[in-house]
């Protein structure tokens, strides 16, 4: 079967000949048409339309958005504030930085009607440090859809009034834990809080309710509240509705940003076909679903079982559809959609190891397993591509990581150790066998680095 054309929903204006990010282009596209109509109609219908489409939080976790929405305390009196997070720092994700680039005002709109459906009156836009210039062009943006009465005081002659702020990180990768996000956007560290009691639906930033929903996410709702939920959810697969930004990386003829309705295209299709298959001469030898922190697959491995329908399912991994729940049933997840392709060049014990030594870089130091246990792991793998492997390293990183997950107050501990557990179980064979360099070959004649 061929692969399905692209559904771009989201991207539908990205790399558009003559379409620029301005609100003079965004305007003449039919750009706020969605605001004005939001604004004449009641709060509770725009988010009984969210949960209606069954849409998914496009940062990583893929849980509801209307269900997210649900949960916010209404009946406290304090001021509910959204946040969006425009961190992206997952490595292997770069769709919401085109989506601020190109097509600001998209999510500006739908921040406005994600605030109006929910008494919001100031969003907060938090932006990764390495994007000054989105954040430039977002600033830009806002003070146009100021002038033109979108955003601010009494919005559209509504009576309404909403305020958006732009706040900079520091690239922190931490800092795309909600709650950590929140910490940093009060001026602290961003140490994630512990939950109960600290779920940012009732105390979020400034202990206020709090949304706090992604950049792509935030662009769905204008679509949603456009066509309605029921005919969002006629797009992509039950449970798994709307379109999906795939960024695919790494050792394909093709890379780049590809939108597709959810659960409609398999990891085959997009790699081979969409993406022009393996450089020449190679083949492809594992794939990372969902940016870095999901579980690797390798190609030639199978997968049984059940679907949710009770359907039975016998999958390689090209068979596997693109969605949460079918990469979920096989062990690992969507996850941000940053498809990390590997081929058979490369050695998979120094590719762990670049992916350790980003996680311990960035783990926040808060809980001992994470802190420690990063570190020991990035610790072991550098000291094997320096030339001080040892048969039973693999074990070592097995025994570490396994120590971590479920053991720490936000979910970066299963994120730094995923990578070691799957690489471990696929291609443990190559941790065995891993050379060790000759003495005469090891810096300054070091025996031990760690």
């Amino acid at each position: 079967m061929s692969a399905p054309e692209q559904r771009r929903l989201i991207f539908q204006h990205i790399d558009e000949p003559g379409y620029t990010n301005d609100i003079a282009c965004y305007l003449r596209n039919g750009g706020y048409e969605v605001l004005k109509k939001s604004i004449g109609r009641k709060p509770e219908d725009l988010i009984a339309e969210v949960k209606k489409s069954g849409v998914r939080g496009r940062g990583g976790a893929g849980f509801p958005c209307g269900v997210k929405w649900g949960l916010v305390d209404r009946k406290s009196g304090k001021p509910i504030y959204l946040i969006v997070n425009a961190d992206e720092s997952e490595p292997g994700t770069f769709k919401d930085r085109y989506i601020m680039h190109q097509d600001p005002h998209q999510l500006i709109e739908g921040i406005m009607i994600s605030c109006f459906a929910n008494n919001v009156k100031q969003a907060y836009i938090y932006i990764r440090g390495e994007f000054p210039h989105g954040a430039r062009i977002l600033e830009t943006a806002i003070a146009e859809a100021r002038e033109q009465n979108f955003v601010g005081p009494d919005v559209l002659g509504s009576g309404y009034s909403c305020e958006i702020y732009v706040h900079r990180g520091a690239g922190a990768y931490i800092c795309g834990e909600e709650t950590g996000l929140i910490e940093s956007l009060e001026g602290k560290r961003a140490y994630p809080r512990i939950k109960p009691p600290y779920f940012p639906a009732v105390l979020g930033l400034y202990q206020c309710p709090t949304i706090v929903n992604n950049v792509e996410t935030l662009c769905h709702v204008k679509h949603i509240v456009d066509m309605g939920g029921d005919a969002y959810t006629k797009i992509g697969t039950p449970n798994n509705t709307g379109t999906r930004i795939f960024c695919v990386s790494g050792h394909v003829q093709r890379p780049g940003y590809y939108e597709f309705e959810t659960g409609k295209i398999t990891m085959g299709q997009l790699l081979n076909e969409v993406c022009g298959g393996p450089l020449p001469g190679r083949k492809f030898k594992a794939v990372i679903p969902g940016g870095s922190s999901a579980k690797i697959l390798k190609f030639g491995e199978r997968f049984k079982g059940k679907t949710r329908a009770g359907e039975e399912y016998d999958w390689g991994v090209e068979d596997v559809p693109m969605d949460f729940d079918s990469l979920g049933m096989i062990g690992t997840m969507g996850g941000s959609g940053g498809v990390i392709v590997m081929d058979d060049s490369v050695n998979m014990v120094e590719a762990l190891a670049n992916i350790n030594a980003f996680y311990a870089h960035e783990s926040c130091g808060q809980c001992t397993p994470c802190r420690e246990g990063s570190l020991w792991m990035k610790k072991i793998t550098s000291r094997m591509v320096h030339g001080e492997a040892r048969v039973e390293d693999g074990a070592l990183l097995k025994s570490v990581a396994d120590q971590i997950p479920g053991r720490t107050i936000c979910a970066f501990g299963e994120a730094c150790s995923w990578p070691t557990q799957s690489f471990l179980a696929k291609f443990g064979d190559e941790f065995t066998q891993y050379p060790a360099a000759p003495k005469s070959l090891r810096p300054n004649g070091a025996t031990e680095l760690i």
